[in-house]
């Protein structure tokens, strides 16, 4: 793993009330966003890469009923690639995600073989904390895992499993990606990848499906994987990396990522037991998730991914830029589309979302291709409303 370097980069740090505001500016790159280098859109923390901490990729926030906002991601000691050693480790805020305390936190240890992942943080109804995290064995065992705080996040539960040993296979969960509906019902979208047995080769063509639990996580159902619409006179796309969305009238919208050119969705009217078909979307983009959330003030779906709707062909498959959009519609249109990071080089993906009152909160990934494996650094964004509907 190549060690982080910085060019052409002026790092400024202003100490506020015992925690450190990281903005960092990249001087002399003119990719780089309007909105950012005027201000509007602030990038609030830099997680970067080091020797003995290789790597720091996807997490989630929480919002505590201090008020303070918690950032739980994947930190990294034992190499940069996806199977290498890595705990969960944690960041505070106590001024709207402004500025971050300065040291990781240890949030969950290593119970994994290999390492735990991609952070879910869940308020549920009955005020406790649910944290989802994926714990990796092997190529074989790669399973979701559920642990409850009663206290904040102070302490957590044992951890408890969320798929049964007889069904042990390779679950992916992405970041940010388990919601709780309307009725309480609590949905965990999964992609199982069906890794033959004795080989270590990955298979990339995965099944989406959820698990869902309708009594706070005690016990867990296992839905109906959705067929995928055939593509004629093309290879079929594989799907990978679902999430889910709740929509107004209680349809669960399903988004996978493809190698198909754009996100696939299906829609399910049972809470993820069944869905419809897996069809193409006008969401375009590369092979790189996206996220959805509704905008708490207006009601309205917020929309980040990797816009490659007329994408350079240079920028083609690359996860560049990062974008953000909104529906008014319930995802059936997308307006007020802008990029809001535009390296040809970065790596912008895994996007975890946490509104605030006075905006947006973005987690994501965002290495450098040219001095990285792109998943090496994470960085919180903090996106005005403003920004998002006057761009």
């Amino acid at each position: 793993m190549n060690q982080r370097h910085l060019r052409h980069m002026s790092v400024f740090f202003v100490a506020v009330s015992g925690l450190l505001q990281i903005n960092i500016l990249l001087a002399g790159d003119a990719a780089q966003s309007a909105a950012v280098e005027a201000g509007t859109i602030q990038r609030v923390l830099r997680l970067s890469a080091s020797e003995d901490n290789p790597r720091n990729s996807e997490g989630d926030f929480i919002t505590l009923k201090d008020g303070r906002i918690l950032f739980v991601y994947t930190h990294f000691i034992g190499g940069a690639a996806d199977h290498s050693s890595a705990y969960l480790a944690g960041r505070y805020s106590s001024d709207g995600g402004k500025t971050w305390t300065q040291q990781d936190e240890t949030i969950i240890e290593n119970d994994g073989k290999q390492n735990i992942m991609s952070v879910s943080l869940l308020r549920l109804q009955d005020g406790r904390i649910a944290l989802f995290y994926a714990r990796k064995n092997s190529i074989h065992d790669l399973l979701p895992v559920m642990r409850i705080s009663d206290d904040e996040g102070a302490h957590w539960s044992e951890p408890v499993e969320i798929i049964p040993q007889k069904e042990v296979g390779y679950y992916v969960l992405n970041n940010d990606r388990v919601v709780q509906l309307k009725n309480g019902r609590i949905v965990v979208p999964l992609a199982l990848h069906q890794n033959l047995p004795g080989s270590d080769r990955f298979n990339p063509n995965a099944k989406f499906l959820c698990y869902y639990s309708d009594d706070q996580g005690k016990t867990w159902q296992r839905g109906t994987e959705p067929i995928v619409e055939k593509q004629p006179g093309v290879k079929q796309p594989y799907m990978q990396e679902p999430g889910l969305i709740e929509l107004k009238d209680g349809t669960l919208m399903g988004f996978c990522r493809t190698n198909g050119g754009s996100q696939y969705v299906a829609f399910s009217k049972d809470g993820g037991q069944t869905f419809s078909e897996l069809k193409p979307s006008n969401i375009i983009s590369p092979v790189s998730p996206a996220s959805i959330e509704r905008i708490p003030e207006t009601g309205d779906l917020l929309l980040v991914w990797n816009n490659h709707q007329g994408i350079d062909a240079k920028l083609r498959g690359k996860r560049t830029p990062l974008s953000l959009a909104i529906s008014k519609d319930e995802g059936k249109t997308w307006q007020q589309i802008q990029n809001i990071e535009t390296n040809p080089n970065g790596w912008y993906c895994y996007t975890a979302i946490e509104f605030t009152k006075e905006g947006v909160l973005l987690g994501h990934c965002a290495g450098d291709r040219m001095k990285n494996n792109g998943l090496a650094e994470s960085q919180i964004t903090f996106v005005p409303l403003t920004a998002i509907y006057n761009k």
